[in-house]
């Protein structure tokens, strides 16, 4: 192992940045330790020019100067995060060593400004005040640019399935038992919309993230402290409004996260969707009413040549599992913190990026096992001529509209705990006192055929 660098995804500890580096790459933007700097310094610069477009402070920046600050943010690259870095952990550009990550990102700040500038970069802030916010202004895109996005796709492929096969008629199972026929496409098309809906509770929760900018304790001590005419409240709900994102106006040093924690329990929402989905597909391919296209050359079983394993799901069951686990502790542990502030958080909140990999790998995968599946109508059809006692539901109810209050112990004793045919339920048909139409009507029922409006209701997607 000592010829591995550490830089190679092989020595990876996680395989978030090792086996799926490839797949978590789009998270790169919005989860890495570069991504966090970049949105400090965003927050730091924009804090810079809100300062000086007050008439209380002496800071005046020009058109200019307002643009080369904006791109520093702009440009900021590789060479910029390891100075921030250095700052931190060595020391560098004349300063000691932080030992702070916000602090060393407002050295940086003053190295790319004239000195004059110095005393008002990070003015009257607490850390909390500059990351709270980074952090929403790296979750908000990263669900709506990466996840939303990679969902769409899933919900694409289930309409896709719904739509093509919605007349293909199946065996379903309740309480894992034959039960009434359904379609292919009608059980597709409840996971899309069931899909859908939860999507919308993301969507809605990352729209409502949001932030506080009220100093140490939540006061803004320091801020009225040097200018106390100033309406430090609206400059606050101002800027973080500025930001794209909600004001939270009562805080401690920390926000209290219950945005967050609303956006990690809708992802979660999200997850349990196609958890569900992910069971249900692997017990079709079980019973083989799903075949799997298979890959040229790629290898099903070490040892048993012939199978294609439902991996994809299995993969994606295990990921989206690992990230339902993860969610749940986030949500649980931001919303805490003693009295007005300890950094627990802090390092915890380092992962949110880990469980946006792990959600990010389960939607591909899932998405991907969608696109392989294909209905063996074959199967799907004898198994449901295989159980023609599911006739019984339709014989008893029709028999109750016209009248027979035994229509459900009738059929009851005919088909419970024993095996019956259709030509079994024919002869009770002739023994029974209705109308020659009523028995024509009963003859005519199949299991194949008793599915109801399953294929209509693949259009409630529209």
């Amino acid at each position: 192992m000592q010829d591995l660098s550490r830089s190679d995804p092989l020595a990876a500890v996680s395989p978030l940045d090792g086996r799926y580096a490839g797949r978590t790459e789009p998270l790169v933007p919005y989860a890495s330790e570069a991504a966090l700097m970049r949105a400090r310094l965003r927050v730091e610069v924009e804090y810079l020019i809100a300062l000086a477009d007050l008439d209380a402070t002496p800071l005046s920046l020009s058109d200019a100067e307002r643009a080369d600050l904006r791109a520093v943010v702009d440009g900021f690259d590789g060479e910029d995060a390891r100075l921030i870095k250095r700052l931190e952990t060595e020391g560098a550009e004349g300063y000691s060593a932080t030992n702070h990550d916000v602090k060393a990102v407002e050295y940086f700040l003053r190295t790319r400004v004239e000195e004059a500038v110095h005393p008002w970069i990070h003015f009257g802030l607490t850390s909390e005040d500059v990351n709270n916010l980074a952090h929403r202004l790296l979750a908000k895109p990263a669900v709506e640019e990466v996840l939303l996005p990679a969902l769409a796709s899933v919900r694409d492929e289930l309409e896709s399935l719904a739509r093509e096969y919605r007349d293909t008629p199946m065996l379903a199972r309740t309480h894992g038992q034959p039960a009434t026929p359904t379609t292919f496409g009608k059980e597709m098309a409840v996971y899309a919309a069931r899909l859908g809906r939860a999507m919308g509770r993301v969507a809605d929760a990352a729209s409502g993230l949001s932030g506080k900018l009220a100093g140490a304790s939540g006061t803004y001590a320091a801020h009225v402290a040097a200018y106390p005419d100033v309406d430090w409240r609206a400059f606050s709900r101002d800027f973080v409004t500025g930001l794209g994102l909600e004001h939270t106006a009562l805080s401690t040093q920390v926000n209290p996260c219950d945005d967050l924690a609303a956006l990690f329990d809708a992802l979660r929402g999200v997850n349990n969707v196609l958890l569900d989905l992910d069971r249900d597909v692997w017990l079709y391919v079980s019973d083989r009413y799903l075949g799997q296209e298979a890959e040229e050359g790629e290898t099903g079983s070490s040892t048993m040549p012939h199978k294609v394993n439902p991996i994809d799901f299995e993969n994606s069951e295990g990921n989206l599992s690992k990230a339902n686990s993860d969610l749940q502790f986030l949500a649980d542990y931001v919303t805490t913190s003693r009295l007005q502030r300890d950094l627990s958080d802090s390092t915890v909140k380092r992962n949110v990026g880990a469980a946006f990999a792990h959600c990010l790998i389960g939607y591909g995968k899932t998405e991907t096992g969608l696109g392989k599946v294909v209905p063996n109508e074959r199967v799907m059809r004898e198994d449901l001529d295989a159980h023609p006692e599911l006739i019984g539901e339709a014989v008893q109810t029709i028999l109750r509209r016209e009248g027979d209050t035994e229509a459900y112990e009738r059929v009851k004793e005919l088909t419970r705990g024993r095996e019956v045919t259709l030509a079994d339920f024919r002869d009770l048909f002739e023994d029974l006192d209705v109308d020659e139409s009523v028995r024509e009507e009963l003859r005519a029922l199949s299991p194949a055929e008793y599915v109801g409006v399953a294929d209509a209701l693949v259009d409630e997607l529209d």
